[in-house]
């Protein structure tokens, strides 16, 4: 089992959450901004989140999705140092890393487009852009190719060799300096398919446990969710499912999603995935501003642990904070303020605890039990451990009988209840019972071991190679290295059919290459 398979994500924008400047400045940030989220992150840790998504952290014109510098903390969050000690202060906590990797435009204050600005056609980067002749509304004196009618946001030329072997060497940078789990496409759905693929391989090869996970709105996942590109995408469709079935008192609507996704029963069309689910971003309208009734926020967060996915919560919508969307991202994208724990908090530790516990929650399949335009209650299986999830989002006690038997626990309040017979459930409550006893008390996750990436072992073999006489036999090269490092590749070693010796070997051969 990979790790983000049974991941929960606590999501970070970085520019808000730290109160940064709305604009780029040249200063450099007093102390380090960015070190407010490794302050935090046994906070994090404790809510029992076990991943973060940053993002945008590199240096941008504004907002972080126009990219100055893939290789350059943002001068308004601190150093590449700060962002490493964020990096190492989240996995001793038991927390992975994802950082927002925005590859398929940059900002105009990008250092090739800059290089097009000043000399026009002619510059030897105008094959890194759709640029032709004509001009644009800043007066350029060309014309070039935004994302979405954006002209500020500078479309990649993904079809070219040089930009792709740059993009990953800056990932290779990222994975070797940051230490970094895993990366988040922005706006997937406008990526190069081949180039997807091409970064799947690189990211796979620096780490074979490496997070892909894209940014898709509507189609198909499986165009871009699959064994040659991406591990996972944002699933927008339950996204809107969730709150308007609570909305509109629906729970047909969001039923019909999941069971079309993940049902057992029927034709269905991401059986065995995990896709990123979320109630609320940076770029939407906060939960606790959308929801009608209030009393739902505590289905809907229900639901969203307990449905087939990967679950996220975004900064401070734990505390049941508001945003509205049409207030501008500013309102969605507010400064992180440490808050008094409430029921919302409370009841989000719960749901991660719970999914920590209960397998059936992170890999099972999906049945649907009982479905009322009020009422929906389901069941998750894995190997053994399963799950009973009930939900009334009425305002009103409401009894169901889902015909199961035995005794099974309630994760939220420890309760046993036999399931043969009817269980009610009182206004708004929900109940996750699983089949197995489940801890009310918190579970403490194990420190993210960041393991050596195949690069370094290109890195250390070569610089070993070089100290030693010209004679030195390839076998040699192994009994100077690094004990990690000499194990990670030996598992390499074993996946390619190949001996230690003869891997480090062709890594030597790659390396001199290089």
């Amino acid at each position: 089992m990979q790790w983000f398979q049974k991941a929960t994500f606590y999501h970070i924008y970085p520019l808000g959450y730290c109160g940064c400047e709305k604009e780029h400045t040249d200063s450099p940030a007093e102390q380090g901004r960015i070190l407010k989220i490794s302050q935090n992150a046994e906070y994090i840790s404790s809510l029992g989140f076990t991943a973060v998504y940053l993002g945008p952290v590199f240096e941008s014109d504004r907002h972080g999705y126009d990219t100055r510098d893939y290789t350059k903390i943002d001068s308004r969050l601190g150093s590449n140092d700060d962002f490493k000690a964020v990096c190492d202060a989240l996995h001793k906590n038991g927390i992975r890393v994802v950082v927002d990797g925005v590859f398929n435009h940059v900002g105009r204050g990008f250092w090739a487009f800059e290089d097009v600005r000043k000399n026009g056609l002619s510059s030897r980067y105008r094959d890194w852009f759709y640029i032709r002749e004509g001009n644009n509304g800043y007066n350029d004196g060309f014309y070039y190719e935004g994302w979405e009618g954006h002209y500020e946001l500078v479309k990649l030329n993904l079809h070219n060799p040089e930009v792709k072997e740059y993009i990953k060497s800056c990932v290779t940078g990222w994975v070797r300096d940051f230490g970094i789990d895993g990366i988040r496409l922005d706006v997937a759905y406008c990526l190069d398919l081949q180039f997807l693929r091409e970064l799947r391989g690189h990211c796979k090869w620096l780490k074979n446990d490496f997070w892909l996970m894209g940014e898709t709105l509507h189609g198909d996942y499986n165009k871009w969710m699959n064994d040659e590109m991406l591990d996972s995408v944002t699933n927008y469709e339950c996204y809107k499912g969730i709150y308007s079935s609570f909305n509109s008192m629906n729970m047909f609507e969001i039923s019909y999603s999941i069971n079309r996704q993940f049902g057992s029963e029927h034709w269905c069309i991401y059986r065995g995935k995990h896709l990123y689910t979320f109630v609320d971003n940076h770029d939407v309208s906060r939960i606790a501003t959308i929801l009608t009734c209030k009393e739902h926020i505590f289905g809907v967060y229900t639901l969203l642990y307990t449905m087939p996915g990967i679950p996220s919560v975004y900064y401070m919508s734990e505390f049941g904070e508001e945003g509205d969307k049409s207030q501008g991202d500013d309102a969605l994208r507010l400064p992180f303020e440490r808050k008094q724990d409430n029921a919302v908090t409370s009841h989000i530790r719960k749901l991660n605890n719970a999914y920590k516990q209960i397998p059936a929650l992170s890999m099972g399949d999906y049945r649907q039990l009982t479905v009322t335009n009020k009422q929906y209650a389901f069941s998750r299986s894995f190997e053994g451990s399963e799950a009973v999830i009930m939900i009334n989002a009425d305002s009103a006690p409401f009894t169901m009988n889902v015909g199961k038997g035995g005794m099974y626990t309630d994760a939220l309040s420890g309760e046993k209840c036999d399931l043969s017979g009817n269980i009610t459930l009182g206004a708004f409550e929900c109940r996750i019972f699983s089949n197995t006893d489940v801890s009310l008390d918190e579970v403490k996750t194990a420190p993210v071991e960041v393991a050596e990436t195949p690069i370094e072992a290109v890195h250390e073999t070569k610089t070993i190679a070089e100290e030693q006489p010209a004679e030195m036999p390839t076998e040699m090269l192994t009994v100077c290295l690094k004990k990690s490092t000499l194990e990670a590749l030996t598992e390499k070693a074993k996946k390619q059919g190949m001996t230690a010796e003869e891997f480090c070997a062709s890594l030597l051969s790659s390396a001199t290459e290089q």
